[in-house]
């Protein structure tokens, strides 16, 4: 083969081999391989800021439900104190109202307009000797003594002015303030009264027995002349 033709092979050869892309890794050592493969740019690092604004929103989030378990805390407490409080209350006005009831009861009471003056009993024969009849209107007891005779007495006690009822079965009045006991005639059978209680006129007129609750008469002791007759 002639020079000419070798050298335009040999050309065309390094032509064809300049056209074709080589292997980057073909017949290359291992570390050479590693150093030609592409290089990956670098994920960016995340911004710092980002974090820590992020972060506060958290913590903030978490004191404030931490938070809330105090303040529940806090407020059965105080609910259960303002119930008790609200039962006390309501129990002390019940306990008042009874005491003012107890009292109006047992304070000594005046007449009123138009009761004093002549109450009419009634007939004679209405009242059994040894028997004591409660009036409410001239608030008197009318005292029938066995011997038939008759007692207009004043239901206001003598030491304090409470009232006293007539108590049947033990055939006395009794005070229910100091304990006071009088007898069916108004003396005193048990202190601390200091004197019988007080009388009030008696009339008997066509068998009708009348009281003058107008005319109160005291006294500090009782006798006969004191007891009217039909």
């Amino acid at each position: 083969m002639s020079k000419r033709k070798r050298k335009s092979r040999g050309k065309k050869k390094r032509q064809e081999a300049e056209a074709t892309p080589a292997e980057p890794t073909a017949g290359l050592p291992q570390d050479e391989v590693s150093e030609s493969k592409p290089v990956m740019p670098e994920a960016a690092p995340e911004p710092v800021g980002a974090a820590e604004t992020v972060a506060p929103e958290a913590a903030s989030a978490e004191p404030a439900a931490a938070d809330l378990a105090p303040l529940n805390e806090e407020a059965e407490p105080s609910r259960r104190g303002f119930f008790r409080k609200v039962f006390l209350v309501l129990g002390g006005l019940a306990v008042l109202e009874y005491v003012w009831v107890l009292i109006d009861f047992l304070r000594p009471r005046s007449l009123a307009e138009g009761q004093a003056g002549i109450v009419i009993a009634g007939p004679v024969e209405r009242f059994e000797p040894g028997t004591v009849t409660a009036f409410q209107t001239g608030k008197f007891y009318l005292s029938r003594l066995e011997d038939g005779g008759f007692l207009a007495l004043s239901r206001e006690c003598t030491h304090l002015g409470c009232t006293v009822p007539w108590v049947d079965d033990e055939g006395r009045f009794v005070c229910p303030c100091h304990s006071s006991e009088y007898d069916a005639k108004g003396e005193v059978v048990s202190p601390p009264a200091p004197r019988p209680l007080d009388l009030y006129a008696i009339r008997i007129e066509n068998g009708v027995v009348k009281v003058d609750t107008g005319d109160q008469q005291k006294r500090t002791y009782f006798e006969d002349a004191q007891v009217t007759l039909p």
